[in-house]
């Protein structure tokens, strides 16, 4: 259904994307999960055709991007990190408007559309302007507009950021009600709890890099069955963390946290215990993660997924 390849992209002296490639299966639920600016929207980006790349290909349902942008754009639908919505609209009028530039034909798109604001469960809030909505009811309508055209793959980039807990509740009941059905999604996030829930498969990309793609099950395995340990206390610098990588460990920090990674939690912990105290390092917490995305991601980076 999709193959990217080799996709390069740079932002004046930043290289965006160092040649990253991929494929996914028509009806596959595909996530990539990476931190902030790891690439992740310069990816759909180039994907929906709204970024140019400076290099590599990208085909989806047998058409190239560069040479049938139009069949292409037929065939997805594009969920912008950004609300793309006029506020001074209402919803059914935003509705129409966009589900217009996809000639769908009226009759037809009025029913999608009712069909839409029903699935969002904004049906009693259809004819209100946008600007009266809040964050999470703008974030649906924009999911709305991009389905109103029947696509067969979906781009979601980060569509649950900032949003509250219902609305976020929701999208998920919508997304994998449009998975059961079939449908081809691509889904950016940096919610490690997003990834394992929905995908069927990740790719983790950080640095404009994939460093590791597969099923769940895959993807921990890779991390050799780690487990981390986190030190919350006072004391905590990126000095003293850097003293303790020197020691063989791969460690992150955080906010007066320290996340350490374990092969051996029984003959680990005393280790770093006694490491932390010959650092001035005054714990107030120790707590034992298991193996997830989390823990891979650390021990392919050497960083947490959100710093």
């Amino acid at each position: 259904m999709i193959n990217v390849t080799d996709l390069r992209k740079s932002y004046g002296n930043h290289i965006a994307l160092h040649g990253i490639s991929f494929s996914i299966q028509q009806g596959e639920f595909y996530g990539l999960l990476g931190p902030n600016g790891a690439g992740k929207s310069t990816t759909i980006g180039i994907m929906s055709m709204l970024v140019s790349p400076d290099s590599g290909s990208v085909s989806i349902n047998n058409n190239d991007i560069i040479q049938h942008p139009v069949e292409c754009k037929q065939t997805i639908g594009v969920v912008p990190q950004e609300i793309a919505l006029y506020n001074e609209l209402s919803a059914i009028d935003n509705l129409l408007f966009w589900g217009g530039l996809y000639n769908v034909e009226k009759s037809l798109l009025k029913k999608r559309i009712d069909t839409t604001l029903h699935l969002f469960g904004l049906s009693d809030r259809a004819n209100d302007k946008v600007k009266t909505y809040s964050g999470g009811m703008k974030r649906r309508i924009n999911i709305a507009a991009a389905l109103l055209h029947n696509p067969k793959v979906l781009f979601m980039d980060e569509p649950t950021v900032g949003i509250d807990p219902q609305s976020r509740n929701l999208i998920f009941e919508v997304v994998q009600k449009l998975h059961s059905e079939g449908m081809t999604i691509v889904y950016t996030t940096h919610y490690m709890e997003e990834a394992e829930r929905f995908c069927d498969r990740i790719g983790i990309i950080d640095n404009g890099k994939i460093v590791a793609q597969g099923t769940l099950h895959e993807l921990k395995s890779m991390g050799g069955n780690q487990e981390a340990v986190i030190i919350s206390g006072n004391g905590i610098t990126e000095a003293t963390a850097a003293k303790m990588r020197a020691a063989g460990f791969i460690v992150s920090t955080g906010e007066n946290q320290l996340t350490f990674l374990s092969h051996n939690l029984k003959s680990d912990l005393s280790r770093i215990v006694l490491m932390c105290s010959e650092h001035g390092i005054d714990i107030n917490d120790i707590s034992i993660r298991h193996v997830n995305l989390e823990t891979v991601f650390l021990s392919l980076t050497g960083k947490q997924l959100r710093d």
